[in-house]
């Protein structure tokens, strides 16, 4: 009730009217199904809806916002339900909590997807009410600022998710004051020696820092009241230490050759009066040139607005000034939540859906994306790369990723200009179609409807993934026939490469690896890898696995030669492997082949060492049986599937030489969480590498979720599992 009672204080001091009274009931719902319930630290759960209500208070959020705050995890981790929320609050706060419930008691293949699927949950919920995510946010800084008591591999996958997911959503709403933080707080736990080292040297030049600023605030105030400019303020700060971090180990500088380091803003009352400070500040101390930007007359695309000059101060020491307005200010520190105003629960539609159309538009682009890979990859570059501004030739402004090309700008204007492309001027002169746009271009599509369409080279030097979706519907609407010869003919080049043969039923495996991946009909499949709307990569998984179940032969197959006396019933077993007849005998597992669960086993009664467990498919098996000398000393052995173990697996991979492979391998296996317990490499005359690498897993299909995580990696030819 404490924690509470500072809630209701703040409700009661913030200009907002709060209704108390619906919030007060959501609390009272919370505190009881939290009831009993502690958070890792010991503390009752309660106290952290209370927190995340709080900092939605201090952004200025309104009474739904708070209310579904409070209520934010009875749905997922208590007996409340999403019923009970709507019969109690109404559709709208309900929403809300069920925007922000991840999506639970669904299998999932991977980790990996479960985020994808909850992330796309969340940002269809953000297409509908935008304060599903600033709720989100809320409950994530809040979660990070408590992250002390977590284990330590899950602190280092929180921040991980946080700097990867979060912290870029929050600079994408323009909620910097919140990204800022969780940035500072995921780089503690992702590179303790790096904060620490820089959290030292600003701790060090903390009395230089605060003489510095201190001064250079008083010359910039004593100018403006000079000049009888009135409502103004100037702030000074140092660089947040993560942009510190990323500025000193991208750039591979030390903390004195950072430009920035030190900031100060002037916040003045009109749009003139931020032009006639800049005039100000320039005849006070001396620009550098090249660092000026005017985000007033081009905002960014998350609404952040201010003039930016970085300027030379005393002894030559370069400091940032970000000169804006009041409701500039208000819109830089708190985004899209500066730009909430509800009128008796009714949005105003202002031009507020069109600050938010982003989030529609990634949906849309990012409903073709068909795995988890392909959706985080092209999600972080749509969504969380720097901007560059460019402009047409009659001055309509168009925003990029950094790192563009003349194609990304030509399909970003319409589908049509891009695929009747046949050249590009920037700034009057003409350039290769992968030319990379720079702020403040102006970029001319010449077009003809005698061209040919896109290439297929294309897909390679378009960086968005607009204009590559754009570009393979083009192929696959006006390139059928030729789509399905080239997708033939690039699957039978990747299936000769990997040394993979296929049956004689060959369409019928291809249709069912089709329908695995959503797609109809052979034909279908060929034309979808042709126009580049699925990978070989993604499918070759699949048909090895098909290939394997119908050329193996299973184990009734191989137990029909062996006597009945053999294979008495099922007994109890202790052990990972259960061996019918015998109680807990010993078990070993053969080298020739390493047996992981999920294989088709078979036992063979040793002399004096126990049963030896070999894989069916084994080529000793093979030949002892055909011999059929010692077939009376085969029985039946089969998996305890009680047992809960971890199983070494050697794999051998065949790639291309090049610098950084096995970094790239072991990343990789860092990243999966899987042990390695052997590696060794050699290369071969021909120009490749064969690795050979030990690992620890759970079973056959942990297995192939690892080999295909490897697959993915630049140079990888093939990989198939050897006996270690």
């Amino acid at each position: 009730m404490e924690d509470f009672s500072n809630l209701l204080e703040k409700l009661n001091d913030s200009d907002y009217p709060y209704d108390v009274g619906v919030i007060t009931r959501a609390y009272e719902l919370a505190e009881r199904a939290h009831e009993g319930q502690k958070r890792v630290a010991g503390e009752p759960y309660i106290t952290h809806p209370i927190s995340v209500a709080e900092i939605l208070v201090d952004m200025g959020m309104d009474t739904d916002c708070v209310a579904a705050a409070l209520l934010h995890d009875v749905v997922e981790d208590t007996d409340i339900t999403l019923a009970d929320v709507r019969k109690q609050f109404g559709a709208n706060i309900a929403g809300l909590v069920d925007g922000v419930t991840k999506l639970g008691k669904i299998p999932y293949t991977s980790k990996e997807e479960e985020q994808v699927e909850n992330l796309r949950k969340m940002f269809l919920a953000m297409a509908r009410d935008i304060r599903v995510i600033i709720i989100k946010l809320a409950d994530r800084l809040h979660n990070m600022r408590t992250l002390s008591s977590m284990p330590p591999q899950k602190q280092r996958d929180k921040a991980l998710e946080t700097m990867e997911v979060f912290a870029p959503l929050a600079h994408r709403l323009g909620m910097q004051r919140v990204k800022i933080e969780l940035e500072d707080i995921s780089l503690r736990y992702l590179d303790p020696i790096g904060y620490a080292e820089i959290e030292g040297d600003l701790t060090a030049k903390k009395a230089e820092s605060l003489d510095f600023l201190g001064t250079c605030m008083q010359k910039i105030r004593e100018l403006l009241a000079r000049e009888k400019i009135e409502d103004f303020q100037v702030d000074g700060r140092v660089k947040s230490i993560y942009s510190i971090y990323r500025k000193m180990y991208s750039q591979n500088k030390t903390i004195d050759e950072i430009y920035d380091l030190y900031a100060i803003r002037v916040i003045v009352g009109t749009i003139n009066e931020c032009y006639n400070v800049l005039g100000l500040i320039h005849d006070l101390y001396k620009p550098i040139p090249g660092r000026f930007k005017d985000y007033i007359s081009t905002p960014k695309p998350n609404m952040y607005q201010s003039l930016h000059t970085t300027v030379i101060g005393r002894e030559g020491i370069p400091f940032e000034v970000q000169i804006r307005t009041w409701e500039m200010h208000q819109t830089a520190e708190y985004g899209i939540a500066a730009h909430w105003k509800y009128k008796d629960g009714v949005e105003k539609k202002s031009g507020f859906d069109n600050k938010v159309e982003w989030v529609r538009h990634l949906l849309e682009i990012q409903g073709t994306a068909a795995d988890p890979e392909d959706f985080m990859r092209t999600f972080k570059i749509d969504l969380f790369s720097d901007e560059v501004f460019v402009f047409t030739p009659n001055g309509d402004l168009i925003n990029l990723p950094s790192g563009a090309t003349v194609i990304d700008f030509a399909y970003a204007i319409h589908s049509a200009v891009g695929n009747k492309m046949i050249g590009a001027k920037v700034n009057g002169k003409m350039v290769q179609l992968d030319y990379q746009v720079e702020n403040g271009e102006i970029v001319e599509i010449i077009t003809s409807n005698s061209g040919k369409g896109p290439s297929r080279d294309w897909l390679k030097i378009a960086k968005t993934s607009e204009a590559k979706n754009k570009i393979k519907q083009w192929f696959k609407k006006e390139k059928r026939e030729e789509n399905i010869e080239r997708g033939r003919e690039e699957l039978d080049a990747a299936l000769k490469k990997q040394n993979i043969t296929l049956p004689a039923d060959r369409d019928e495996l291809l249709a069912s690896i089709a329908r695995r991946v959503g797609i109809t009909g052979v034909e279908e499949l060929y034309a979808s890898i042709g126009y580049g709307g699925i990978t070989v990569n993604r499918i070759l998984p699949r048909i090895r696995e098909e290939c394997n179940r119908n050329i193996k032969p299973s184990a009734d197959e191989i137990l029909a030669s062996i006597p009945e006396s053999a294979r008495p019933q099922p007994t109890k077993s202790t052990s990972d492997v259960i061996v019918e007849g015998i109680d807990n005998c010993l078990i070993k597992y053969a080298r020739c082949c390493n047996p992981l669960p999920g294989d088709d086993i078979i036992g063979y009664i040793t002399k004096g060492y126990g049963i030896s467990v070999h894989r069916t498919d084994c080529v000793n098996v093979r030949s002892s049986l055909k011999a059929g000398t010692e077939n009376d000393r085969w029985l039946r052995v089969y998996w305890n599937t009680n047992k809960a173990a971890s199983f070494q697996a050697s794999l051998q991979i065949l790639a291309s030489k090049r610098y950084g492979l096995l970094a790239d391998i072991t990343t990789v296996l860092a990243n999966l969480k899987v042990q390695i317990h052997a590696l060794n490499a050699r290369e071969t005359q021909d120009g490749f590498s064969v690795i050979h690498v030990t690992v620890d897993v759970r079973d056959v299909e942990h297995l192939r979720s690892v080999v295909h995580k490897l697959e993915a990696v630049e140079s990888v030819v093939k990989i198939k599992r050897s006996a270690g």
